[in-house]
């Protein structure tokens, strides 16, 4: 059990934003959750899809994990608001916010299209601010801080052909920054992962050969396969008091990807 880790979790409350899974797949809000409530975290799962959430919710009950679920479209200023509301109605309180919410792109700027350049800006940017803007100020009501993880990608820094999709994580990692400069004084961290190409529903939802999946596999200088655990498990870090003098910080979650020169998709 991740309780005996001394991650100093116990107890504590957390919003997961995108915290459901297609295909009963572990994506990383998933996976997250799952993890989280496995150290002690109590988590609200929040998804555009109530059946994601509350299979999310399912999973951490059989684990005997605290968990309940609802369906929001978090765009919307009110269901950012009515998130917090209910976490606050139900436990009280709010130490962790998880960021996960986000939709992939694969056209340069001379194919993309308007409105799906703007469908990504606000999918995969908005819901952050939003959510942030109104659990900050309860995790400064609790005056113990808080910790806020928001999923960004390796495409941010060393993008492909995904001008959107890698405009929207940059904007993640900026706006990262700026709320850990912004909330540092009130004991709130703020933090990004950069996920290389894990193995997750999103990325597998609409078919991948076999051929694909090798090669993503392969990019890595590890030459292995990444999934939604591997993303879970660094929230985990981010969220626990081992990362208590961490802020503002990319962590690269991706096998070498980064640094690797082989081909990737």
């Amino acid at each position: 059990m991740l309780t005996n880790l001394g991650f100093d979790l116990q107890n504590k409350v957390g919003v997961i934003a995108g915290g459901g899974s297609g295909l009963n797949g572990i994506g990383n809000g998933r996976a997250a959750a799952i993890l989280l409530a496995e150290a002690g975290v109590k988590v609200l799962i929040v998804d555009i899809n109530n059946d994601y959430a509350q299979g999310t919710v399912e999973m951490i009950k059989k684990n005997r994990g605290e968990a309940f679920g609802i369906s929001a479209d978090l765009t919307i200023e009110d269901e950012c608001k009515r998130v917090i509301d209910e976490v606050l109605k139900k436990w009280g309180r709010l130490d962790i916010l998880d960021n996960n919410i986000g939709i992939a792109s694969n056209s340069t700027v001379v194919n993309e299209t308007e409105d799906y350049w703007d469908k990504v800006m606000n999918i995969n940017l908005k819901p952050m601010f939003l959510m942030s803007k109104y659990s900050i100020p309860e995790m400064i009501k609790s005056g113990q801080g808080g910790t806020i993880v928001n999923i960004s990608s390796i495409s941010a820094t060393r993008p492909k052909g995904y001008s959107a999709y890698s405009a929207s994580k940059g904007g993640v990692i900026s706006l990262t920054k700026a709320m850990a400069v912004d909330h540092g004084s009130a004991g709130i961290r703020v933090n990004c992962i950069l996920p290389g190409p894990v193995y997750t529903p999103m990325v597998y939802k609409d078919g991948m050969t076999e051929e694909l999946r090798g090669i993503r596999k392969n990019a890595s200088l590890l030459n292995i396969e990444g999934s939604g655990w591997d993303i879970g498990k660094a929230v985990v870090y981010l969220c626990s008091n081992w990362s208590r003098y961490v802020t503002g910080q990319m962590l690269v979650v991706d096998g070498g990807c980064s640094l690797s020169y082989k081909s990737r998709a």
